[in-house]
């Protein structure tokens, strides 16, 4: 627990050091843009042989099991899609069930070039007061993963993906806009998640922070946006009165704002026990950090090709990453830590559907 809090500490001090960019002119003086200089530093700390766990051991119940349909229906009637739990996939839950293809529903898809908005919810404590974190190195691995997967061979597995009208193909471009540090307290319990009580957010107040964050950042919302908020260690979410983190290891949703569609995915704290499978390696020496990023690559491959959920998926309702979770194919890097190397950072991320080969790859047509 000493190292959790100093670990944090650390994360929120390093204002004072200009590691943070604090955001002039704004209300919400608890928000910072992170620095790249000091995430690039924060990812060179550590080794392979360096392991940080900030996870609980075993916070979820016995009867732990995402639902049978992966599209569920949020609190407010609009749906959201679930990343399925390691187990569950291990179980052969869906790929015994589930062999592709993807199909074309009519809706669109997001494009041309997408930015991607990484939003890190760190307050000094949980609702109850239990404490709580996340590391700046946990920070590092997600911003460099999410502003490398676009324009590198996993991502151009999407390319194929297109919509009708007005007729467009994903393309394999975009990046990070900014990415920033929200240190205020998270609001009181607006659910109640079996597996972490009394600490619990729902989707609407997920919804509220993207919003903040978009005042903040100045944007509006669109096809062409991606609003990833990460939570730190042992807050829970659920986005309805069935739907917690202990089933699920992520989600993406959307609702309209101003008239534009605000895509958007939920990103609890990496849990390796439940969103990892056994024996998984850790390029970044940080097991959290790395079971966070392949589920963030799931949830982005996911939101760009079906953003508001009427685009691609199955005919049993699976997405991209659904039938691809937890596989990652030959691990090729870092000593065999890794399946890929992105502007020189190793990165242990889920392969993706591809549609033209009928199967999980690596590397796109």
């Amino acid at each position: 627990m000493k190292k959790l809090l100093r670990n944090f500490a650390l994360s929120v001090l390093a204002t004072a050091f200009g590691f943070l960019y604090p955001i002039a002119g704004h209300a919400q003086d608890s928000v910072y843009e992170l620095s790249p200089a000091q995430l690039q530093r924060a990812m060179s700390q550590f080794s392979p042989n360096t392991v940080i766990t900030l996870s609980p051991a075993n916070p979820a119940p016995a009867q732990d099991q995402s639902p049978a349909s992966r599209t569920v229906y949020k609190e407010d009637g609009t749906k959201a899609h679930l990343m399925p739990l390691a187990r569950d996939v291990n179980g052969m839950v869906i790929p015994a069930t589930d062999f592709g293809p993807l199909l074309n529903h009519g809706g669109p898809i997001m494009q041309p070039s997408v930015t991607i908005y990484p939003v890190f919810w760190v307050p000094a404590h949980l609702q109850t007061g239990a404490p709580t974190g996340m590391t700046t190195h946990y920070q590092a691995v997600q911003y460099y993963m999410l502003g490398s997967f676009l324009s590198h061979g996993l991502g151009s597995i999407l390319t194929q993906y297109y919509q009708k009208s007005p007729a467009a193909f994903i393309q394999n471009k975009g990046g990070i806009g900014k990415a920033y540090l929200d240190t205020s307290p998270y609001p009181a319990s607006g659910c109640s998640d079996p597996a972490f009580p009394g600490n619990c957010l729902s989707d609407a107040q997920i919804q509220a922070e993207v919003q903040k964050i978009m005042k903040v950042a100045g944007v509006t919302g669109g096809l062409d946006k991606i609003f990833m908020v990460f939570l730190s260690s042992n807050e829970g979410t659920c986005l309805n009165s069935k739907s917690c983190t202990y089933q699920f290891c992520g989600y993406h949703s959307y609702f309209t704002l101003g008239g534009k569609p605000v895509i958007y995915s939920n990103q609890p704290y990496g849990l390796t026990h439940s969103c990892q499978v056994a024996g998984a390696p850790s390029p970044n020496g940080d097991p959290d950090a790395d079971t966070a990023s392949t589920a963030a690559s799931h949830e982005l491959s996911e939101a760009m090709t079906d953003p508001k959920l009427n685009a691609w998926g199955t005919a049993q309702g699976n997405e991209i990453g659904d039938l691809c979770a937890y596989k990652y194919g030959p691990l090729t890097w870092d000593g065999g830590r890794a399946n890929q190397m992105w502007n020189g950072y190793y990165f242990l991320v889920q392969t993706e559907f591809d549609n033209h080969a009928g199967g999980c790859y690596q590397v796109g047509p």
